[in-house]
């Protein structure tokens, strides 16, 4: 059994173990000390997570409580994060237990939410089922719910004690949900590693097929990546802010369809307006543009948004966690793998390169 090891380094060291058929490895992830545990994932998985329950509690004599909460953006509720409490103070949990996170990005969001504050603080083992949990939420320490005004609005950084990516947990996943999650291995491509864009064009068809050597080679390229900038800036006080390429309009979008999008999907759209918006900027050849386009497209993810919209969008902008003072932040490219942060965009050129993308 092959494993790949990945580490995030400073005071929030941890591994992300990633292979196929390890998800044994959850029981050693999990501090002796850990008497009680709860395991959160959703609905879909619930057979799934009642195994991984009888196998932590016969291998480790642990007391696992499962917690089942609503699957994507519907769970990332404060309401859903205030029932796994509840669950907890019943079973009197101490600082002493653990939480797990076993399902996809949303999940492991709110399962690191919880754990985050309970207690001010217990920990976290992330089991991500999804492309998008692996290489994005669960690694990195960010968790959080959303509000009525944005998206990740609330929440904490709180390193996980360990990520087990079990990519045979991926082998159930449909097309259209491996395709949305790996809009962020390709926003990997664009801003770090272009060796994953390489492989994309090379076939985009196997670089999205978990059963490949070319989806694992992606994902892990994707995963050392953000290892890295965690590393370097655990609370996103420098470099870690490049991981928002395409995050700015993305989330925009998420917010103006309530959700109800994947968000690969609208993450794709923010990358080609990043990119365009960094093209018009004098920043981004015309070939980085037209890459962002035909990589994207080549993976069926979307390209356009609606073309009344840039109003509605532009008001949610200003109001995101991202904007400081007011004042909005985009990460643009000066070409592939070279990102950098600008501040306060002409809003003529904001609305000129939204021109470019509107469907």
């Amino acid at each position: 059994m092959t494993t790949t090891t990945i580490s995030v380094s400073g005071q929030t060291a941890y591994d992300i173990t990633v292979g196929r058929g390890i998800l044994d490895r959850v029981q050693a992830a999990l501090d002796p000390a850990v008497r009680k545990v709860l395991v959160v994932h959703p609905p879909t998985l619930a057979k799934r997570a009642a195994e991984l329950r009888e196998r932590l509690m016969s291998e480790g004599g642990i007391d696992v409580l499962l917690a089942e909460i609503p699957d994507a953006e519907a769970g990332k509720r404060i309401e859903v994060a205030a029932f796994c409490w509840q669950v907890m103070g019943q079973a009197d949990f101490t600082r002493t237990d653990a939480v797990i996170g076993y399902g996809g990005g949303s999940v492991t969001d709110v399962a690191g939410f919880v754990a985050a504050t309970w207690l001010r603080g217990v920990q976290v083992v992330q089991v991500p089922t999804t492309v998008l949990g692996l290489v994005d939420a669960a690694v990195g320490g960010k968790t959080g719910v959303n509000t009525a005004e944005g998206k990740n609005m609330v929440g904490a950084f709180w390193a996980p004690r360990a990520v087990i990516g079990d990519l045979d947990e991926l082998q159930s996943l449909s097309a259209n949900e491996a395709t949305a999650g790996y809009a962020e291995v390709v926003k990997a491509g664009f801003i770090w590693a272009p060796e994953i864009l390489d492989i994309v064009e090379a076939s985009p068809e196997r670089a999205v097929d978990p059963s490949t050597d070319e989806f694992r080679r992606t994902v892990e390229l994707a995963v050392e990546m953000k290892a890295k900038v965690v590393s370097d800036d655990f609370r996103e006080a420098g470099l870690r802010e490049i991981l928002n390429y395409g995050h700015t309009l993305g989330h925009a979008i998420e917010h103006a369809e309530r959700y109800q999008w994947r968000h690969g999907a609208a993450i794709a759209i923010g990358m080609m307006y990043a990119a365009e918006l960094s093209r018009l900027a004098g920043r981004l050849p015309d070939a980085g543009a037209d890459r962002h386009r035909s990589v994207l497209e080549s993976l069926g993810l979307p390209t356009t948004y609606r073309a009344g919209a840039w109003q509605q969008l532009l008001a949610t902008m200003q109001r995101d966690k991202k904007a400081r003072g007011g004042m909005l932040r985009f990460i643009l490219l000066d070409d592939i793998a070279k990102p950098t942060v600008v501040q306060a965009p002409d809003e003529s050129l904001m609305f000129a390169a939204y021109q470019e993308i509107a469907g």
